[in-house]
C-alpha cells in the first residue's frame, strides 16, 4: 500500500511561500530595529532627557511604588469584571427591547432609544461625575455610596448604550428566513429570539464587543476622579508632593501587562474569524 506523496510542483510551492516568509520575518526585522534605534537617539539627544529621565523614569521610585499601585489595579480589574459583565447581559437586554415589532412595546422601545442617545452622547468622564456626585446628594439609604460602586454604575450606564447598539446590529444581521424557518417549525417569538436569532448575533459581533471589553479595562481607571483609591489614585498620592512622575509611568505598565496580551489575543480571534484566516485557508497557509 503507497502512501500519499506531495507532487514536485506542491513541494516547489511550500518552499516558495517559506521563503516569502524567511524574507518577509527579515524586513520586518531589519524595520522595526532601525525606528527602534532612532526614536531612541532622539529621545537621550534631546536637551532635557536628563531631567525626563530623572523625573519619569526613576528606577528606585519605580520600585517603592510599583507594590501599592499593584494593589490599586487589583480594584480596577474587579471593577471591569463586574461592570463588563453587567454591561454585556444590559446591552443584550436593551438590543432585544428595541429590536421589538409590538405595537404594545412602542413606550418600551422609546425609553431604549432615548437612553442609548443620551448615555452614547454624554463623555464617559461626565457621566462618572455626574453618577459620582448626583446620586449621593439625593440620600437615598439604600443606595452605596461607595466610589468604586459609583463608578461602576456610570461605566455600566455607559457600556451598556455602547453594546446594545453593537448587539442590535447582531441582531439584524441575521438573515429574516432564519426567522421565517423557525416560525414554520412552530417555535413561538420568543423561543425564535432565545434560540435562532440571539446566538447567531452574538456570534457575529464577538470580535466588536471583545473590542469593547478592551476598552473598559482602561476605562476602569476613571474612577480614580471620585476617590476611588485604584491604581491611578494610588499613583497621584505618590506624585504628590515630590513632583516625580515615576508612579504615572508605573502605573501605564500595569495597565499595559493587562491591555497588550488582551488586545492580542482579540487580534488572534478576529484574525482567525475575519478576512485573513479565510485567506490563509483558501490558499492553504493555515
Amino acid at each position: 500500500m503507497t502512501t500519499w506523496q506531495p507532487s514536485e510542483r506542491a513541494l516547489q510551492r511550500a518552499a516558495y511561500r517559506a521563503g516569502r516568509r524567511r524574507r518577509s520575518f527579515g524586513v520586518a526585522l531589519l524595520s522595526t530595529v532601525v525606528v527602534a534605534a532612532l526614536a531612541w537617539w532622539v529621545l537621550v539627544t534631546s536637551p532635557g532627557w536628563e531631567r525626563a529621565r530623572e523625573t519619569f523614569f526613576d528606577p528606585a521610585e519605580f520600585t517603592d511604588v510599583l507594590p501599592g499601585i499593584a494593589e490599586g489595579l487589583w480594584l480596577n480589574l474587579r471593577v471591569w469584571l463586574i461592570a463588563g459583565a453587567v454591561s454585556l447581559v444590559l446591552g443584550l437586554l436593551l438590543a432585544i427591547a428595541r429590536t421589538t415589532t409590538s405595537a404594545a412595546l412602542f413606550p418600551l422601545r422609546a425609553l431604549v432609544v432615548g437612553y442609548v442617545d443620551i448615555f452614547r452622547g454624554v463623555p464617559v468622564l461626565l457621566v462618572l461625575l455626574l453618577v459620582g456626585f448626583g446620586l449621593p446628594a439625593l440620600r437615598l439609604p439604600w443606595l452605596p455610596n461607595q466610589a468604586a460602586f459609583l463608578g461602576s454604575l456610570a461605566l455600566v450606564l455607559t457600556y451598556s448604550a455602547y453594546l446594545s447598539e453593537i448587539f442590535r446590529a447582531g441582531i439584524e444581521s441575521v438573515h429574516p428566513s432564519q426567522v421565517a424557518a423557525a416560525r414554520a417549525l412552530g417555535l413561538t417569538r420568543g423561543q425564535t429570539t432565545r434560540r435562532v436569532v440571539v446566538p447567531q448575533a452574538v456570534r457575529n459581533v464577538v470580535p466588536a464587543l471583545l473590542n469593547m471589553v478592551v476598552a473598559l479595562q482602561k476605562d476602569s481607571g476613571l474612577i480614580s476622579v471620585l476617590g476611588a483609591v485604584d491604581a491611578i489614585r494610588v499613583a497621584e498620592i505618590a506624585v504628590t508632593g515630590s513632583y516625580n512622575f515615576t508612579p504615572y509611568v508605573a502605573a501605564g505598565f500595569l495597565f499595559l501587562l493587562v491591555s497588550v496580551p488582551l488586545t492580542r489575543a482579540v487580534d488572534a480571534y478576529n484574525a482567525r474569524r475575519g478576512w485573513r484566516g479565510a485567506r490563509g485557508a483558501a490558499v492553504g497557509i493555515r
